[in-house]
């Protein structure tokens, strides 16, 4: 048991910041070996502790949060994060003690990667889903990286977990070529695949600044300090009047929306004078209904140009509370935005009674933000996670996508870098820029190709002023998104499947 939890617990170093994309081969490889010499009897305990490490040390970050906010004891707050880890090891529990349960071992490199998927997309929608941490994450800076336009992240996983069943396997067996040979024609058609344009910048470019403003996460919803945040942010915007388009992270403005009516309707004012737009996050309350929403909204400039009859400037802004230029976060975080069983655990501690944690539900897709004739499809906080909810939102015009989080609440922890890998895997995927913003780090540009392009360092209130180029074209994945693999999996299942039958 102790050598599955470590081999789980290394699996933290193959993602960023660590980067050590191969650790993830060894660690499976080495589990699968483990559980292959194992009886059938251990193999469920076995792969538990095998996920228990991988999440346990892989979103340590969590305990952060509840510790630092969530006003409970120490001993509390990781009781709470070992509940978390050990409902996420349930899944790849299940589906290796389902491999070893009902597959020779010969047949696992065909019937693992259909297990494997089906696990990971019921860990990405259960319970409002948590798919931190899929597999194919740490492998954006391997050979397979190649692999994320063409079948997706979710896609990736399934390459990997065949590559390291298939090498496992010829190593029990001692026909290690046959192994060796299906990973070097995955890592070489990888590399082939990262030499092919899908999407190419145009000539056109758009400047983008964007805010960190670099607000403690004590003091977010402090009303005193409504006044000096808002400051903040228009201060440092003032700086860098001439960028076409501005970006403020998640919950910029701390005051509710209805509340800060003259604050955004001057705001929107100054964005038309300098010719300019501005993406906003600041949650919005109905105070007759009592709903919340988590919002993004688009001030200033619409379109390309907003001229009178007499080519002057036009001096009327777009905004006014409630106009249809906004987006709705429609995936909630548990615990941080809704309570899971409210009426019950509502009041039981601190952290199930945080502020702005009712919120309402967006629309599952909605349009996108158009600021100053150019389209933004929003992703807010660990939105950027779900590929699919990316992918209902992007349109044929959409020019960027837009992700903005407020990532205080981890402090030094690996948990933003995590954030950002993913970010560049949705940039990769879908053959679009990604403009990330957010409050106190990691704050970047991200191209088309998943690169990151520039960046601020954490922990200081800046601004990131950088040229986006504009591009055309799809990527195979945004235009057929996981069905292949569904496809493909499927059928390499039915094939085991039958020889498992003829063997009966």
């Amino acid at each position: 048991m102790a050598g599955a939890l470590l081999l789980g617990g290394l699996l933290t170093l193959a993602y960023a910041p660590f980067d050590h994309w191969w650790l993830t081969w060894l660690c499976l490889i080495s589990f699968i070996l483990l559980l292959a010499k194992s009886p059938v009897q251990q193999a469920f305990k076995l792969s538990f502790a095998f996920g228990l490490g991988w999440f346990g040390a892989g979103i340590s970050w969590v305990h952060v949060s509840i510790a630092d906010y969530g006003g409970l004891p120490l001993i509390g707050s990781i009781g709470l994060m070992l509940v978390l880890c050990a409902y996420l090891a349930l899944y790849p529990a299940c589906v290796f003690y389902t491999l070893k349960k009902y597959f020779d071992i010969k047949l696992w490199p065909l019937a693992l990667p259909l297990l494997w998927l089906m696990a990971e997309a019921l860990r990405g929608w259960l319970l409002t889903g948590f798919p931190w941490l899929s597999l194919g994450y740490s492998q954006l800076l391997s050979p397979l990286s190649g692999w994320f336009a063409v079948i997706g992240e979710f896609g990736v996983s399934a390459l990997l977990i065949l590559g390291c069943a298939a090498l496992a396997c010829s190593l029990l067996h001692r026909q290690w070529l046959s192994g060796v040979l299906v990973v070097t024609v995955l890592g070489l058609s990888g590399v082939v695949l990262n030499q092919i344009n899908w999407v190419k910048p145009t000539q056109q470019q758009v400047n983008v600044a964007m805010v960190q403003g670099n607000i403690q996460q004590a003091l977010r919803w402090v009303p005193e300090q409504d006044l000096p945040t808002m400051q903040t942010y228009q201060t440092l915007t003032a700086a860098h009047w001439g960028a076409d388009i501005f970006i403020w992270p998640e919950a910029a403005i701390p005051k509710l929306e209805p509340l800060a009516l003259d604050y955004l309707a001057d705001l929107d004012q100054q964005m038309v004078q300098h010719q300019a737009g501005l993406i906003t996050g600041i949650v919005n309350y109905n105070f007759e209904n009592q709903q919340a929403f988590n919002n993004l909204l688009a001030l200033g400039l619409k379109g390309h140009t907003q001229l009178k009859s007499d080519n002057s400037t036009a001096q009327q802004g777009q905004y006014h509370y409630f106009h249809a230029n906004r987006y709705a976060k429609h995936h909630l975080l548990p615990i941080g935005e809704f309570i899971p069983f409210e009426d019950w655990i509502r009041g039981l501690a601190p952290i199930f009674d945080l502020p702005m944690s009712s919120f309402s539900r967006g629309d599952y897709q909605q349009a996108n933000l158009q600021v100053k004739g150019w389209y933004f499809a929003p992703a807010i906080c660990f939105e950027i996670a779900f590929p699919a909810q990316i992918a209902a939102n992007l349109q044929p015009h959409t020019n960027f996508i837009i992700t903005v989080s407020n990532d205080a609440w981890f402090g030094h922890s690996h948990g933003p870098a995590q954030h950002l890998q993913i970010a560049q895997t949705r940039a990769k995927e879908f053959g679009l820029p990604v403009l990330r913003a957010t409050n106190n780090g990691i704050t970047a540009f991200i191209d088309h190709l998943g690169n990151i392009q520039s960046r601020l360092p954490q922990f200081e209130a800046a601004v990131l002023q950088d040229n986006i180029a504009i591009v055309g074209g799809y990527t195979p994945y945004r235009q057929f998104a996981d069905w292949p693999m569904w496809l493909l999996t499927l059928i390499s299942f039915g094939v085991a499947s039958r020889l498992r039958n003829k063997h009966i």
